[in-house]
């Protein structure tokens, strides 16, 4: 699929737009990000695949052996008599 585009300046940038069926064909979509490359003197923009981070369970617990602490020290904290107009 061929489709011609017009190179124009915003600001200090040449600025190319793409049209939604080629995004599409890319797998892009906007707000994503390219990958600019050149070729043999042809541009070649490919979509950067965002990598899906894959947790140990060691890193997913880190830091979960505070909350007994922090439990105990907000236990009982909605106890006391209102001061203002809260609704209790």
């Amino acid at each position: 699929m061929g489709v011609t585009t017009r190179i124009r300046r915003q600001g200090g940038a040449a600025i190319m737009t793409i049209p939604p069926a080629i995004l599409k064909l890319m797998g892009a979509e906007v707000g994503g990000e390219l990958v600019l490359a050149v070729r043999d003197g042809t541009l070649v923009a490919s979509p950067v695949k965002a990598e899906h981070r894959r947790y140990s369970l060691a890193e997913l617990l880190e830091g979960s052996e505070d909350l007994d602490g922090l439990s105990r020290e907000i236990d009982g904290f909605g106890d006391g008599e209102a001061m203002g107009k809260e609704v209790l």
